[in-house]
């Protein structure tokens, strides 16, 4: 590893160019007032090349690194301004040049300028000319992204600006695979990008900006360069790689005035994971949710398998395919199509050493090694069809649906050797476990959004959303021991005196779980004046769920022992109603916005579980309050609170135990209250186009009066839990920090830090000679991690980009500390050969007991492309050291795991692609 950052070191410090001289000054109007966000670029004039630009501050200042003794042209824009062009020479020291413009600019040649611009601005949108920043290496569009000042393409595959996530991605101003970043950034080619828009204060229903706090939304709208406006474009891919793995990756892209087109295929066993499950979650997750921000938190506790893979699996496979389409109708009228198709099988193999604790104490009580093979396939569909009508500026109307359906499947292997310590005695045991499940959810999402201006100051704006969800999850575990036999336990419920006494235990275990759940509001805006706004709210939330479940005890001699008590079965009716009245006023002193409000809410809850009935009705006043200090056009300070009630779904009121594995067994509670959580959120944004520096950071606390935990009890490793309310407060405390800055053309610095604080209370139990005790712990961990890189843009050298983690937590009383340094090589030569290396190091140190863990993986790629060819040809190789496993421990109140998770071994992948 050393060896490799000392030649790292030496690429980077021999690569050198010649000295810059800095030429500065104040761009100004006729009237001496400085003029911010006036552009400025260098051309230089024997190259024809831009050798420099800038963006002025608020006081007009700008600075330029040049070449020395070298004529340039420079030449300014700024809107409203003429258009000016001087001639300058530069010396072997830095200059000075104050400029004056003059008013009365013509858009047009505006236009002509800003097209020549790498970075410009108009109103609340940064345009950056993707050409300027690209450096020859880059295939798909987050590799552009990466090279953008201010720009951050996060783990998730999820793109931050100015230290903000985007909302949603346009594509020559339509919608691109439902607005998903990551779906446009990892498959939109970046040869057709020409610009890219930045269009902050977002807001896709015009008629509301202003009225809400949108200023931190942004979006991001990809301009198509001249011939991928008209045509199909895209390329198809495809390849084959040792141990029988294959690729085949087709993409085809449509744009025209009225019509886009996108469809993106993915076949693969090689481990590229195409959507994870909170990609379809997120993907489908309906439309403006601002019903979600009244105060009231109903939690649906969702009993999706979720999607899986990446280089975490030993076998993977991965059929993807998806279609968006967006048709213009009419001027008024747009209709859009999304379809997505997921089909993976993935094997995930662990060995793992576990230590679960005595209760309030971290003395060992059992000792448990676990051998793991699962195999999982889900099939998964999502689609959704849109409509939006525009009749005028004063009036739209909106309608969404979304259908998802899964066909999951998931088969458990595993051998578990245990010893357990009872009052000095050591017990040691084992077992073989298969385990079956499956499922087959569905859910139905529709939304219905309506917003009308009545007159200048009056608009109106009705919600209505609707979600059907329908899921039945099967589990059949079979064990080759049963750990409920020769109890001496007294109560009727234990395990051991409803499940016939047999030397193995088979299990079914049958749900079925149906939500329906229904939001709608009113909200009025009534501007008093230009800086003063008054928002009524009226709503409903409405809620009912159904819950049924049964288990069933399959004997060796295949008969059926039918557990028929109330403890092993579960009929549940929930209802949940939300009947609320908020009030808002919005009013803006000067370079202060500030929005207070309160909401009152009228609760009503009822679940019957075999005829008894638990019923909750009471109001709740819940304030709220959103202010924020615009000290310039880029950098502000905003301060968020509320209060919130948050409320549990069917799955945790559920009085029958349930298995949720075959070592666990849980139930919920009837008579569960809700939660009161508080939170405060204070955020700093700046984002400087004059020297390209991004900082952001936010400090975060929130507490939660009267938490739903989990009540546990071990015997060996088997545990019971069920769910109930702590008279106790948990407090929370975060914030991160983070900073980035481009310079002298070539350079990008990143680094942030974050840190956590939590201490939530718990409740664990230990059972002595058939009684159980209880004990209520305050458990505190923290977390603190930084992180710096270092990224080139050169066009003629290799680019280099340097990363640095290390993270510090502690948790139950022992410390940890993870180590992470990346290197990343990118080198474009000879007009077509392209190397990509990319490499990184984990270390996990148990700072307690002193064991430490390493993990490295590299990849690598050699790609070539003759100018003007449509054929590239690529050679790739994932997990080049062909590393078998991934170490990770964790610990918790409970106990402690190590896990040795066995990852895809080394694939070398020939492909070839032919760009459309």
């Amino acid at each position: 590893m050393k060896n490799i950052l000392l030649f790292i070191a030496l690429v980077v410090t021999s690569i050198s160019y010649a000295q810059n001289i800095r030429l500065e000054g104040v761009i100004q109007d006729i009237g001496k007032s400085p003029l911010e966000m006036a552009n400025v670029m260098a051309v230089n004039q024997a190259t024809k090349a831009m050798d420099g630009y800038a963006i002025t501050t608020d006081k007009g200042k700008y600075i330029l690194n040049l070449k020395p003794n070298t004529a340039y042209s420079i030449k300014l824009s700024y809107l409203g301004m003429q258009n000016k062009e001087i001639t300058i020479t530069t010396q072997s020291e830095n200059m000075v040049q104050n400029i004056t413009m003059e008013s009365g600019g013509i858009e047009l040649d505006g236009v002509e300028i800003v097209r020549e611009m790498p970075v410009s601005i108009k109103g609340d949108t940064i345009v950056y000319n993707a050409d300027s920043f690209k450096t020859g290496e880059e295939r798909k569009l987050e590799d552009v992204f990466k090279k953008l000042p201010g720009f951050e393409v996060m783990a998730d595959g999820q793109v931050q600006v100015e230290g903000k996530k985007v909302a949603k991605l346009f594509v020559n101003g339509k919608p691109f695979m439902e607005g998903d970043t990551k779906l446009g950034s990892k498959n939109i080619p970046s040869d057709a990008v020409d610009k890219i828009q930045v269009m902050r204060n977002f807001n896709e229903v015009s008629q509301m900006k202003g009225l809400e706090n949108n200023n931190d939304d942004i979006a991001l709208n990809i301009k198509l360069k001249k011939g991928k406006d008209k045509f199909w474009f895209g390329d198809v891919s495809g390849g084959l790689a040792n141990d029988k793995g294959y690729i085949f990756n087709p993409k085809l892209f449509y744009y025209s005035p009225k019509t886009s087109i996108n469809s993106i295929v993915n076949l693969n066993n090689i481990g590229e994971v195409s959507l994870t499950s909170a990609d379809f979650f997120r993907i489908s997750g309906g439309a403006r949710n601002t019903i979600g921000k009244s105060g009231t938190t109903l939690n649906l506790n969702r009993n999706f398998f979720g999607l899986s893979g990446g280089d975490n699996v030993a076998k993977a496979s991965d059929k993807f395919g998806t279609l968006n389409v967006n048709h213009s109708v009419s001027k008024k009228w747009t209709l859009t199509g999304f379809a997505a198709y997921s089909s993976t099988f993935n094997q995930s193999i662990t060995n793992s050493d576990r230590g679960i604790f005595e209760p309030n104490t971290t003395n060992i009580a059992t000792l448990e090694n676990r051998k793991n093979r699962t195999d999982s396939r889900n099939n998964a569909f999502i689609s959704k069809l849109g409509s939006k009508y525009k009749a005028n500026d004063n009036f739209q109307l909106d309608y969404d649906v979304f259908f998802r359906k899964n066909d999951q499947q998931d088969i458990d292997n595993s051998q578990s050797n245990f010893s357990s310590t009872s009052n000095g005695t050591v017990f040691n045991s084992s077992n073989t476990v298969v385990a079956f499940q499956k499922q087959a959810p569905a859910s139905f999402n529709q939304s219905l959004n309506l917003f009308y201006t009545q007159n200048p100051k009056s608009t109106w704006v009705i919600e209505v959303q609707h979600q059907y969800e329908d899921e039945d999850p099967f589990y059949n575990p079979q064990l080759s021991v049963n750990p409920y036999q020769n109890s001496t336990s007294q109560n009727p419920n234990d395990p051991s005196a409803v499940f016939v006494n047999e030397n193995s235990l088979n299990i079914e275990q049958s749900r079925f779980v149906k939500t329906n759940k229904v939001d709608a509001k009113v909200d009025y805006f009534y501007q008093i004046s230009n800086k003063s706004i008054l928002n009524v709210t009226v709503g409903n939330t409405n809620a009912f769920q159904t819950y049924d479940s049964s288990i069933l005890q399959i004997l060796q001699n295949n008969s059926v022992n039918p557990v028929e008590q109330e403890a092993y079965n579960n009929k549940v009716k929930y209802s949940f109603n939300d009947v609320f009245l908020g009030v808002h006023y919005k009013f803006i002193k000067g370079k202060f916005t500030f929005n207070p409000g309160f909401s009152v809410h009228q609760y009503n809850t009822n679940n019957q579980q075999f005829n008894n009935p638990f019923q909750l009705n009471f109001s709740r006043f819940l304030p709220d309050m959103f202010a924020r200090w615009d000290l310039k056009k880029s950098e502000n300070v905003t301060y968020n609170f509320n209060v919130a009630n948050r409320f549990n779904d069917v799955n945790s009121l559920i009085e029958g135990y349930i298995f949720t594995n075959f070592n666990s067994i849980s139930r919920g509670n009837a008579q569960l209250e809700n939660s009161l959580v508080t939170s405060h959120r204070l955020n700093y944004s700046k984002y400087n186009l004059y020297n390209f520096t991004t900082i952001f950071g936010s400090v975060g606390y929130t507490t939660t009066k009267n938490p739903v935990v989990n009540g546990i009890a071990f015997q060996s490793i088997y545990s019971t839990s069920d769910r109930l309310n702590l008279d106790a407060e948990n407090e929370s405390l975060n914030g991160n920090l983070f900073y980035s800055k481009s310079f002298q053309k070539y350079y990008k610095v990143t680094g942030g830090v974050n840190a956590s604080w939590n201490k939530n209370f718990v409740l664990n139990r230990r059972i002595v000679s058939g009684n159980t005790q209880e004990f209520i712990q305050g458990i505190e961990n923290v977390n603190h991690g930084y992180n710096l890189a270092l990224a080139t843009q050169f066009k003629k050298y290799p680019n280099i980009d340097l990363g640095y983690r290390i993270n510090f937590s502690e948790q139950a009383a022992n410390s940890f500390t993870t180590q992470t340094p990346t290197v990343k090589l990118n080198y474009y030569f000879l007009n077509g050969l392209n190397i990509n290396w990319d490499y990184s190091f984990n270390r996990f140190k148990n700072e307690t007991s002193g064991i430490a863990n390493n993990f490295e993986i590299m990849t690598a790629s050699l790609n070539y492309i003759k100018k003007d060819s449509k054929f590239e040809y690529r050679i790739q190789a994932n997990n080049l050291l062909n590393t078998k496993s991934r170490l990770n421990n964790t610990f918790s109140v409970n106990g402690f795991n190590a896990n040795e998770t066995i990852i895809l071994p080394r694939f070398v992948t020939f492909i070839l692609k032919y760009n459309i």
